[in-house]
């Protein structure tokens, strides 16, 4: 992933409710390296836009511009990791819903730590007695938001995305774990 992602007097609204425009006229140019939030209030676009690159809709108006790469729908969706604002988790081990974030080839353990050591949730994991063995119950039930949402951007990290999106996803983390 080479290039820059530039979005280009996009102009949106959703299929279903063609009256309410959820984006317009946005202009935005991210660099390779460059790291941009987007901030604003519910409803004004943030995920819209996420949703945009991923190609999961097309603009209906303007262009969603990515230099230096293949727009081929598969390369581009395996070079983005998507942590959302509620991540779901699945009832099986922390370290199997970490290996899920890279379905394409067999995780090694050293990898997931490192992931989850990324996402601040290492040390955590360590105290727990089954430690990553320990399983997250349906929907991740046995942990709280913000763990939750560690172990899903530990998910996101693994696969060492090109682009990391990260829809509202420090939205359950204290002020300390969000810096990081």
């Amino acid at each position: 992933f080479e290039g820059n992602i530039e979005f280009r007097n996009i102009h949106f609204e959703y299929p279903t409710r063609p009256e309410v425009q959820v984006l317009q006229g946005l202009n935005v140019k991210v660099n390779k390296g460059q790291t941009l939030a987007l901030v604003g209030s519910s409803g004004c676009g943030k995920s819209t836009s996420i949703q945009l690159l991923q190609r999961f809709y097309d603009p209906v108006e303007g262009q969603v511009v990515k230099t230096d790469l293949s727009l081929h729908l598969q390369w581009l969706r395996s070079r983005l990791g998507l942590v959302s604002q509620e991540p779901i988790l699945f009832d099986c081990s922390i370290a199997e819903n970490i290996q899920y974030g890279d379905n394409s080839r067999v995780v090694s353990q050293k990898e997931i730590e490192e992931a989850a050591k990324a996402a601040n949730i290492h040390d955590f994991i360590e105290k727990l007695p089954e430690k990553y063995n320990t399983r997250v119950g349906e929907k991740g039930t046995q942990f709280s938001g913000g763990q939750k949402q560690r172990i899903a951007i530990a998910r996101a990290l693994v696969r060492n995305p090109a682009v990391l999106l990260l829809d509202e996803a420090t939205s359950a983390l204290d002020t300390e774990s969000e810096k990081v």
